[in-house]
């Protein structure tokens, strides 16, 4: 009896190819300005400030008030974000002569993880899917957001200003 497919892909490896992290980075806005840190636990906590504290100018001899800014402790948990990649190695064999079918696969898959990312970046809501993470519109309070009109509206450098 022959060797089947499925006990061949058994005694070989996946080839990791490289480039893959750089093309996302590379298309994306968001990832291209975002700081990234090595966690080791299960997420991250940090205070977020409720209220700034205030200042104010004086006369001489005036009282002065006093003002301190109040924080809440708010945690980040880790998320797994990513997708299945799959070439069959007859396929990655015999019809790559013209393109490498394992890295067209791979750049377009971390392509779709780049765009999710993006999307739940500005967009997420744990409410919506409990696997992904609250974005940006879901961490702003309701005095940090501007409304465009009742139509929406096209963005304005003014109305960014604003905020």
């Amino acid at each position: 009896m022959a060797l089947t497919l499925a006990e061949g892909a058994k005694l070989s490896n996946d080839v990791l190819l490289e480039g893959v992290i750089e093309t996302a980075i590379a298309d994306s806005p968001v990832l291209q300005r975002m700081p990234f840190i090595e966690i080791v636990g299960n997420g991250l906590t940090y205070n977020r400030e409720n209220a700034p504290a205030t200042a104010g100018f004086y006369a001489v001899g005036d009282t002065w008030s006093e003002d301190t800014p109040t924080f809440t402790q708010v945690t980040a948990t880790l998320k797994i974000l990513g997708g299945d990649a799959d070439v069959d190695h007859y396929l990655a064999r015999t019809r790559s002569n013209v393109q490498d079918l394992e890295a067209a696969v791979v750049a377009l898959k971390a392509k779709a993880v780049q765009q999710a990312f993006d999307d739940t970046f500005i967009n997420g809501d744990v409410s919506g899917d409990a696997k992904s993470f609250d974005g940006i519109d879901q961490a702003c309070a309701a005095g940090q957001t501007l409304a465009m009109g009742d139509d929406g509206g096209a963005l304005t450098l003014t109305k960014l200003d604003e905020l």
